[in-house]
């Protein structure tokens, strides 16, 4: 019987040696707010896994929150409806999955695109379940797992701010903070001490070629482990053509490996340091290529309009970006006081032109520059927003960046790993 035992503690650390994934301390109570559907289909891959793993989680809540773009809550039904039909699979392999009638029925709709510069709107059916879900009697706190917006998240805060005690934050930001400039600013200047995961960079470790974050490595993973046998698998191919982008993923892998009270740890799902400011920079002009700012920090600009007549928080001006071969077009707002303005935050490392339209003769046709660097949050500035004691964010050691992905080697070297784990699962439905 010694010799089993010991034999099976060898085992038990090897398996940890090679897959570095460790115990959680209890099934995590998590609540998704995802624009799937919107404009990057990775949210669906990310929705596959959870599905495919709903057996580790208390799954609360999936909120429809399409902070730009056309997701709606229909789409996450129609990824219930294909988890069904392939459920019974799983079912002979693993218990404690979660029963698809009861996903439909914490299925919400939140909101549909930007709030205005305020940071929040109107209660949407995703943000009263928000709140629900919160104020439940529970020992353990309420994971909010945002895949997209912050809109839904800065609405509940603002209907309930009791809430924000029984509440944790993993956010993927990135691009995720650009569409969100106006609910993450209302965010961290009104609850700096909400406990808050901020992934901007290290996420692209799990999918990126090193020197170009939000690429997509090429692999052969899907013929290989995925293929066409089941009714998720049909349906993988639909997005990046089958190659494994999940975006969103790394805030399930960081509920299923190890204790998630504590960010700095390894885990499957990055790792992370405090922070205790958000920078911020706020000018009474049109920036010009001698301003740099952090990428993902909120760029502000302001400008006056005397005897303004317009309506408060309407939409006054146009910020005209290029981006690829097309142009985004960012609202200015009405503040009072005869002032416009508009946040604007980076995605990533890069020199920016910009002009701005409007019907204001004092604003239409203004142009500027802007030099985003590769290290957040950088330099720190008398209008940043001061955040509380349990802030955290990618890691700035150099060595842990992944080519140009800050923080990325936190979770590029379990890359192997967590897709080994997941074929297995894939196995079961390929039978």
């Amino acid at each position: 019987m010694r010799i089993k035992s010991y034999i099976i503690s060898l085992l038990s650390l090897f398996i940890t040696s090679v897959y570095g994934q460790k115990a959680v301390p209890v099934k995590p109570r998590i609540l998704i707010s995802t624009d799937i559907g919107g404009t990057d289909p990775d949210d669906n891959q990310s929705m596959t896994h959870l599905l495919m793993y709903s057996d580790k989680f208390e799954i609360e809540g999936l909120i429809s929150s399409p902070s730009y773009g056309n997701g709606s809550k229909q789409e996450i039904i129609r990824m219930i409806d294909l988890y069904e039909k392939d459920l019974p699979k799983l079912q002979k392999h693993q218990s404690g999955f979660a029963s698809p009638d009861y996903l439909r029925s914490i299925t919400k709709q939140g909101y549909h695109g930007n709030v205005s510069f305020i940071g929040y709107s109107k209660a949407t059916e995703g943000s009263n379940w928000i709140v629900k879900s919160a104020q439940k009697k529970s020992s353990q706190p309420l994971w909010i797992l945002c895949w997209g917006g912050l809109e839904d998240l800065a609405q509940a805060l603002h209907d309930a701010p009791e809430i924000q005690n029984k509440i944790k934050v993993y956010w993927i930001g990135g691009p995720n903070k650009k569409w969100s400039a106006n609910s993450y600013a209302y965010i961290v200047a009104n609850f700096p001490n909400l406990w808050f995961i901020e992934n901007n960079s290290s996420y692209y470790g799990l999918f990126s070629k090193s020197d170009e974050p939000d690429s997509v490595v090429i692999s052969n993973y899907y013929t290989n482990h995925i293929k066409d046998k089941s009714f998720l698998g049909k349906d993988f191919i639909n997005y990046y053509k089958g190659e494994v982008k999940m975006g969103d993923t790394p805030s399930l892998l960081y509920m299923m490996d190890g204790d998630p009270n504590d960010p700095t740890r390894e885990s499957w799902g990055c790792s992370f340091e405090k922070f205790n400011h958000s920078p911020r920079t706020v000018l009474d002009r049109t920036t010009t290529i001698n301003d740099t700012i952090a990428y993902c920090s909120i760029m502000e600009m302001r400008f006056t309009v005397p005897k303004t007549k317009a309506k408060k928080e309407s939409i006054g001006f146009w910020m005209e970006v290029p981006y690829g071969k097309t142009i985004q077009k960012w609202p200015g707002y009405y503040i009072g006081n005869d002032v416009y303005a508009i946040r604007y935050i980076p995605k990533k490392a890069e020199v920016l032109n910009y002009k701005l339209s409007s019907d204001i003769p004092e604003i239409n046709g203004k142009t500027g520059a802007l030099v985003a660097t590769n290290l957040w949050p950088g330099k720190r500035s008398s209008k940043d927003y001061q955040l509380g004691s349990n802030w955290f964010t990618d890691k700035h050691d150099p060595d842990l960046y992944f080519g140009k992905i800050q923080g990325g080697k936190t979770i590029s070297k379990w890359r192997d790993e967590i897709l080994l784990d997941w074929s297995k699962r894939w196995e079961w439905l390929n039978e």
